[in-house]
């Protein structure tokens, strides 16, 4: 009863331990890009910043896309060029801020040729509505329909 018991014990702790693996470039780019989308949301719907929010443009951050760099350049610049100094010390624009910083300098320096772009589709980044994209095998079976 006593090694039955302890066998699964040892077997949950490795279990547990196999779950702390360092996170990716990717895992951690992807993320906080979701962490950014989550708090732009906060800022756009809480009372406080709704105001601050008006001025920021749209963005949907997806990390397979290769204007995010562009986008998330120019968007840090409005963020931290804000014409409202009250906006720029809100705690919750603060955080934004080092987040954009921090999910910038992961693409463009430190997950250097790591990420794959599987699109090039800036007007996604703008809008959130993503164009089909097909294959080469797929695109011919269009063409040869037609």
């Amino acid at each position: 009863m006593r090694l039955g018991l302890g066998a699964v014990l040892c077997f949950l702790s490795f279990v547990w331990l196999s779950e702390c693996a360092p996170p990716t470039c990717y895992s951690r780019a992807l993320g906080l890009s979701k962490e950014v989308m989550a708090l732009l949301d906060k800022i756009h719907t809480f009372h406080r910043t709704k105001t601050c929010a008006e001025i920021l443009p749209t963005i949907f951050l997806d990390v397979h896309n290769s204007c995010v760099t562009t986008k998330l350049r120019d968007f840090l610049y409005v963020v931290l060029n804000h014409p409202n100094q009250d906006c720029r010390e809100r705690p919750r624009m603060v955080l934004l801020k080092r987040k954009i910083q921090n999910l910038y300098s992961i693409i463009t320096r430190i997950c250097y040729r790591d990420l794959v772009f599987f699109t090039d589709d800036c007007e996604a980044i703008d809008t959130g509505h993503i164009k089909p994209h097909y294959s080469e095998d797929r695109l011919q079976l269009l063409q040869e329909d037609r």
